[in-house]
């Protein structure tokens, strides 16, 4: 047995800290030294979605359903990946129309509509009250375990009254809290900075207490990861406890699950309140979108190893309750303590913020729309509603903890924390469709979406509500295993025969079936409002940053009407601030006029502020083309705006490449007037010489016979020099115009480079190249032309002798086989090609420098022309040519790479 005193000391502290955190946040605030402006505090305050299900549950579950707890955070997971696209517009939407709850976020988008906004709230209390409940189970549950453990627990409450029962006054402490935290203002869309910055800091407490039991688990009560898993492995019972047999309806209720997380992620009002009104920052989203996964991964990391250990030590044991009787069971004091107020965190946050959200609701939806319709009662209260109105926030936030207490004292025996907190989720899945649809299809309207929140609700109720009343006792049990009156298809987990589905899949398939059936069918089939069109014209628009206008409304009122009606609702310094200073004789322009809209709609909800609006302007309220032709020109002028920049970048790109395209003409016009010179100079030189040897010749009859046979050699010589060079001319021509003759055939590449070898063998000796043969391929079967291929290699040969080094010259020609090819490559030792030179080398026109020891060398005699005709050649035949490092000789090597010939058949 613990002191009860002490575990009470610990308690009380603990929310006395609190409560001085929330103190300090809000006195920060005021001080303009905001704590929720970071980030990091943003996505801390997400995790208010890890409630004492998270901590006690997620292990109880994993216990009997295995690894299917993960589902449960794989969901919001899912939803924070999308948060730039769903999230992000949400946020947006809320601070533009200072939206202050998922009820004033539905009914806003659907016409500001007070019916639909009234039904949302309704379902909300209803469907998150057995969630609250399953906070103060959790709370009694880890004290009662604390205080009795090791005999067993019997926490029911059928024998004692209810102010004996320590969930009573839980509930009524939490109230206070709430009331003086939540409720200092009467303006719900104000963020509730010292609230936040509390749950900020519990997320840490129950995280570094959730660790702690975990490690404790690995760690002492066994010898490490690999110990417990050995054990766990020898164990019969506990083979396959994690297999997806273990989870109730297989594939389709993890599907179901998931899907069920997902869509309550977005959707449950304390997590609407924290991702959405709570946002100072959408930018905050960035950071959140990671750090809050991270912190799920975290919190749930342990969670196997302590269900898996309580399953071997505390057999018999309630598995929601291993976390805190694993450190008891080994005697411990100190960490069941710190676990009890972990699980006391996490417990007290989810209250805390959910009763914020519920309160506003059922404040701004229920009491203010019936408040505005009686007329004596606005009357008499003239000048005073706006504490009035504080009163009946906090009266709301009273009952709702007691309604919770309510639910858990007759019906928290029915079902385990996990259970509790699904049918939670289920209900508040409800509100997807209406949610999720709205903000991206504009045809969505308000008939639809009441109906088919209807039909949802009601199959809710039906399937996952009523249930928990006949295993509680209040109904028959029949209603759940037969069937109201017998009737086998209508039971309420198969409806209409739909066997073999887990409740939660079963429940979710029918009840947003048809609330998604009524809402599209209906809002296919029935007009929207004018007020409907225009708000759902601002929702489907709102990532356009221009696309939520500033004001609205066309009607006439006076400032002065203004300020009155602030001052009534509001007090006179937000009347003051909202509407500045200026003549309240003068008439308010629409601008004013919906800025005092938004500061209604931030304390009154906005169905209420519209009245409040109406109430005081005259003529047309609205004027809905102007609204939609402003956010039609916004569209077009960003869709133009998108055009045009592309049409800059392609405009940009095109410039660019004209640019270089100039260079590259100048480069070649530059290349052909050198080209033209050295051509000139070239078919000079011959014809000079044979000019000039041809008229000694022709004037000299009295030469000898050998000065006669000489000079006539070297007339020959240079005619067949001015031949080739008049043929490289045309060959460049005809590789042009793709008028190159070739006869392809079947030819041995091997004997056809040693033919080339012969033709340059004297031409090389006398310029004291020392030749070397390689070929490893013989034969080496190919499809080519031997005339053209043979001046290739001729042409390779030639090259690479002019490029050799000057001392010691040396040329090297090899042939292999490289996979269905064959490789000729011919190096030499010279100083090779830099690796930006490789490719201009082939171009026409174009001729290397040598390079040797820093200095530039004349260029080797020849035209520029015999590479780029030997490419045009080899890719006639299908293969290749480029240039490289040379393996051998260290210079430069021309590589030929042609296709292997098929076999003769």
């Amino acid at each position: 047995m613990r002191s009860e005193a002490v575990i009470l000391a610990a308690a009380f502290g603990y929310l006395a800290l609190l409560f001085l955190i929330a103190a300090w946040g809000d006195r920060r605030a005021s001080q303009g030294r905001s704590v929720i402006g970071s980030p990091t505090v943003y996505a801390l305050s997400i995790a208010v979605y890890c409630t004492a299900w998270t901590f006690y549950g997620s292990v109880g579950r994993a216990t009997t359903q295995g690894a299917s707890f993960l589902l449960i955070y794989l969901g919001p997971t899912l939803a924070m990946l999308s948060a730039p696209f769903i999230l992000r517009k949400m946020v947006r939407i809320a601070a533009a129309q200072r939206l202050t709850s998922i009820a004033d976020f539905i009914s806003a988008r659907y016409g500001k509509s007070g019916a639909l906004g009234a039904l949302v709230a309704l379902i909300a209390l209803i469907g998150i009250t057995p969630y609250i409940a399953l906070q103060l189970k959790a709370i009694t549950l880890s004290h009662a375990v604390l205080v009795s453990y090791p005999a067993a627990v019997d926490w029911r409450l059928a024998e004692e009254p209810f102010w004996a029962d320590k969930s009573f006054w839980v509930a009524l402490v939490l109230a206070v809290f709430i009331i003086l935290f939540g409720t200092r203002h009467l303006d719900a869309s104000e963020r509730h900075e010292g609230m936040v910055a509390a749950i900020a800091f519990e997320s840490l407490v129950k995280l570094v207490a959730f660790l702690a039991v975990g490690l404790f688990t690995l760690f002492v009560l066994f010898r490490g990861p690999a110990d417990l898993f050995a054990q766990a492995g020898a164990s019969p019972a506990l083979r396959g406890a994690f297999d997806l047999a273990a989870v109730e309806g297989g594939a389709l209720g993890w599907s179901g699950l998931l899907l069920l997380a997902f869509l309550a992620f977005l959707t449950l009002p304390r997590q609407f309140q924290v991702l959405v009104v709570e946002n100072v920052d959408e930018r905050h989203l960035r950071r959140a979108s990671w750090l809050f996964p991270l912190y799920l991964l975290a919190i749930n990391l342990l969670v196997i190893p302590i269900a898996l250990a309580g399953m071997l030590l505390l057999e018999g044991s309630d598995p929601d309750s291993f976390v805190l009787t694993l450190p008891l069971s080994a005697g411990l004091e100190g960490l069941p303590l710190l676990v009890f107020i972990g699980g006391l965190s996490a417990a007290t946050g989810m209250v805390i913020v959910e009763t914020i959200a519920l309160s506003t609701m059922l404040s701004n939806q229920l009491v203010m729309p019936w408040l505005l319709r009686a007329s004596r009662l606005h009357a008499a209260h003239r000048g005073e509603l706006r504490g009035w109105l504080l009163g009946i926030r906090r009266v709301a936030i009273l009952l709702i903890l007691l309604l919770g207490y309510l639910y858990h004292a007759l019906l928290g025996d029915a079902y385990s924390l996990v259970t509790i907190g699904l049918v939670s989720f289920a209900a508040a899945a409800q509100f997807a469709p209406a949610l999720l649809l709205g903000l991206y299809w504009r045809g969505a309207n308000r008939t639809g979406a009441i109906v088919g929140l209807l039909l949802g609700f009601a199959v809710w109720v039906y399937t996952l509500l009523l249930p928990g009343f006949a295993q509680s006792g209040w109904l028959p049990l029949s209603f759940v295993e037969a069937g109201p009156w017998g009737l086998d298809w209508l039971r309420p987990y198969a409806l209409f025969g739909l066997e073999g589905w887990d409740r939660y899949s079963h429940a979710l398939f029918w009840s947003l079936g048809l609330n998604l059936a009524a809402l599209v069918g209906l809002s296919l089939f029935t007009p929207q409002s004018r007020l409907e069109q225009t708000q759902a014209a601002l929702f489907t628009e709102a990532l356009h940053r221009d696309a939520m206008p500033a004001g609205v409304w066309q009607g006439e009122t006076s400032r002065g009407e203004l300020r009155r009606l602030l001052s009534r609702y509001l007090g006179a310094k937000v009347a003051t601030r909202v509407l500045e200073s200026g003549d309240d004789t003068q008439p308010a322009p629409p601008v004013l006029i919906a800025r005092t809209e938004r500061a209604l709609a931030g304390a009154l909800g906005s169905a209420s502020a519209r009245v409040l609006i109406n109430s005081v302007v005259r003529g047309e309220a609205l004027d809905l083309e102007a609204v939609l032709s402003i956010l039609d020109t916004t569209s077009q002028t960003l869709e133009v705006n998108r055009r045009l920049e592309q049409k800059s970048q392609e405009l940009a790109r095109i410039g660019q490449e004209l640019r270089a395209a100039n260079e590259r003409l100048r480069e070649l016009d530059r290349l052909k007037d050198e080209f033209v010179a050295m051509v000139s100079h070239e078919l000079r030189t011959p014809l000079t010489s044979i000019r000039a040897f041809a008229e000694i010749l022709r004037d000299g009859q009295d030469l000898p016979e050998a000065k006669r046979e000489q000079f006539l050699e070297v007339v020959v010589h240079e005619s067949q020099r001015l031949s080739r060079l008049i043929e490289e001319i045309l060959d460049l021509a005809r590789l042009e115009s793709g008028r190159l003759t070739l006869t392809p055939r079947r030819l041995d590449l091997a004997m056809l480079a040693r033919h080339g070898l012969a033709a340059v063998e004297r031409l090389q000796a006398e310029r004291g190249v020392s030749l070397e043969v390689a070929i490893e391929a013989d034969p080496a079967w190919v499809v080519g032309d031997p005339d053209r291929l043979e001046q290739v290699i001729i042409n390779l040969l030639d090259n690479a002798g002019k490029f050799a080094d000057d001392e010691h010259p040396r040329v090297r020609l090899s042939l292999c086989r490289h996979k269905d090819h064959y490789r000729l490559a011919v190096e030499d030792n010279g100083p090779g090609i830099a690796e930006d030179e490789r490719e201009r080398v082939f171009e026409k026109f174009h001729q290397i420098q040598r390079q040797q020891h820093g200095e530039r060398r004349p260029r080797p005699k020849g035209s520029g022309l015999g590479l780029p005709i030997s490419r045009g050649i080899v890719a006639h035949l299908g293969g290749r040519l480029w240039v490289e490092s040379a393996p051998t000789l260290g210079g430069a090597s021309l590589v030929m790479e042609l296709p292997e010939a098929p076999n003769e058949s």
